[in-house]
């Protein structure tokens, strides 16, 4: 889909009776005394979930299937939520724009987490997790990117552009912004946010270390059968339409061999170019490919034509979605993205 961001004048204009008088900086805890945290979605809303437990109440703008994070356009509530938040939690990367102008919006001076930062593949973490001895990532100014105060990405000036920025809240060059499929960015998120629940509520700091704890263990163990993947079928060919679950298909050693100009057309709600079309349709039909993967929140006439190739040639196609479904945590969800992936390459 294409991609734009919120402006600030235009959130502001929408907002002024519905605030006046009632946006609050971040407090040490909501008036029931758990802490308030505001994710940009609910898969980080389901991981401090997870982490704080009872101690938090966790409200995810970004909730639904059918919510596009790239375009969203944030409303007066959401400005409220966040102007009452005690910790914000966002994606990153140009990902979830919406966050900085609700940020700059309400001025909090609330912590927040920018989980982008949190991958081996952030421009600056050399391949790993480059961490200072806090266990924080390292300072994003070594990575090129500008930040504030809470380590997070520089809010937008009212143009809703970075200063010194001339493509706004446009994607990091070379990098996959769909971190949560990263599970190691995330599990070093979750610890990022015991830390910060602690500092916060420190009566409860050990549990939410605990919690962080067993959290990174589910974590190992979805990493076990990823790596159990990679031995046994590591190089087999996938098709994937764009680049959402490509961390987690990576971790399981399987090679993408769609052509990168049809996935950079469906990622950014361009149309793919005919003969690019024709490639990966051939890619399809020559019967090397063992399943393909959409994302099941977006999609366009050159997505449906792959799937269409891919029934006709009884190749699985597998849905991967970038929220979390109802009635599931976020570590069962990876379970069940990771077991269709063993399944479909003969697991």
């Amino acid at each position: 889909m294409p991609r734009r961001s919120t402006t600030l004048a235009a959130l502001a204009a929408a907002s002024v009776l519905v605030l006046a008088g009632c946006a609050t900086t971040g407090t040490s805890a909501g008036d029931d005394g758990r802490v308030q945290v505001v994710a940009s979605t609910n898969v980080y809303g389901q991981i401090a979930q997870a982490v704080g437990a009872d101690a938090v109440d966790v409200t995810a703008i970004i909730d639904s299937a059918a919510q596009d994070p790239h375009s969203y356009e944030a409303s007066a509530r959401d400005q409220l939520t966040v102007s009452r938040a005690d910790l914000v939690i966002e994606n990153g990367g140009g990902y979830d724009a919406f966050i900085d102008g609700l940020l700059e919006a309400t001025g909090i001076d609330a912590p927040v987490l920018t989980a982008a930062e949190y991958s081996h593949d952030w421009p600056g973490n050399g391949g790993h997790h480059d961490e200072d001895a806090t266990g924080e990532p390292a300072d994003a100014s070594a990575t090129g990117e500008p930040t504030d105060d809470h380590g997070g990405e520089e809010h937008p000036d009212e143009d809703g552009a970075h200063a010194g920025d001339d493509h706004g809240h446009d994607h990091v060059e070379g990098f996959n912004e769909h971190v949560w499929y990263d599970l190691d960015a995330m599990s070093h998120l979750a610890a990022a946010i015991a830390e910060e629940l602690s500092a916060l509520r420190p009566g409860d700091a050990a549990a939410f270390e605990a919690n962080a704890a067993d959290f990174a263990a589910s974590i190992e163990e979805l990493e076990a059968e990823l790596a159990a993947l990679d031995a046994a079928h590591g190089g087999t060919p996938i098709f994937v339409t764009e680049p959402v679950p490509l961390y987690l298909t990576g971790a399981a050693g399987l090679e993408n061999v769609a052509p990168e100009a049809f996935s950079e057309a469906v990622e950014e709600g361009q149309d793919v170019p005919p003969a690019t079309l024709l490639e990966g349709l051939g890619l399809i039909r020559s019967g090397d490919v063992r399943a393909v993967i959409v994302n099941s929140q977006t999609g366009g006439a050159e997505t449906d034509a792959v799937i269409d190739e891919a029934d006709q040639a009884g190749i699985p196609v597998l849905e991967f979605s970038e929220v979390v479904p109802d009635s599931l945590t976020y570590v069962e969800w990876m379970q069940r993205n990771i077991d269709a992936l063993g399944k479909a390459v003969g697991a």
